[in-house]
């Protein structure tokens, strides 16, 4: 690159997993769809008093634009189907917030809930939970900075998806 001031060259260097790793994490791309009351806060963080496009936060609505699923909500076993076959849908490398906790562990509902499923971690791997009943807009933002600095870490050698199929196979061997 040349300095326009001084005439000066210079070489930037740089790994290829720290440009990627840039390039996924100012980019997420969340699926927009909501379960239940979580829902109404995550398009509240949506709006502009909280500019989540800042951080290259862009709703889109397909799962297959999208690399982030937020589930926003109560989980039901009727809903939980749809959830896996939307995540199945997404391109990797992705990722799941899970919102509110309902997503998280079934909220109010675990205890006299038959429909209510206790978890979405039950049917979905989750990277990032975020806690409350419902959490604010700001607490998402938080789940999407703790997600950036989770895509940060990561390289191309060993992607997470594969990362999770040989833990399996090892714990399957050790079993």
């Amino acid at each position: 690159m040349m300095d326009a001031k001084t005439g000066e060259g210079g070489v930037v260097i740089t790994k290829l997993d720290d440009l990627l790793n840039w390039a996924r994490l100012t980019a997420l791309w969340p699926m927009g769809f909501g379960l239940a009351c979580c829902a109404i806060e995550m398009m509240g963080a949506y709006s502009s008093a909280y500019d989540i496009d800042r951080f290259g936060v862009i709703p889109r609505a397909s799962p297959r634009q999208s690399d982030v699923m937020i589930v926003a909500g109560t989980v039901t076993f009727k809903m939980a189907d749809r959830i896996r076959r939307l995540y199945e849908q997404m391109a990797e490398p992705r990722y799941v917030i899970s919102m509110g906790s309902c997503s998280n562990c079934g909220g109010p509902y675990w205890e006299h809930g038959y429909h209510v499923v206790k978890g979405v971690d039950r049917i979905i791997p989750v990277d990032v939970y975020v806690p409350g009943c419902p959490p604010r807009p700001e607490a998402l933002i938080g789940g999407f900075l703790k997600l950036q600095e989770i895509v940060r870490q990561e390289t191309i050698r060993a992607p997470r998806a594969v990362e999770k199929l040989m833990a399996k196979r090892q714990e399957a061997a050790n079993a």
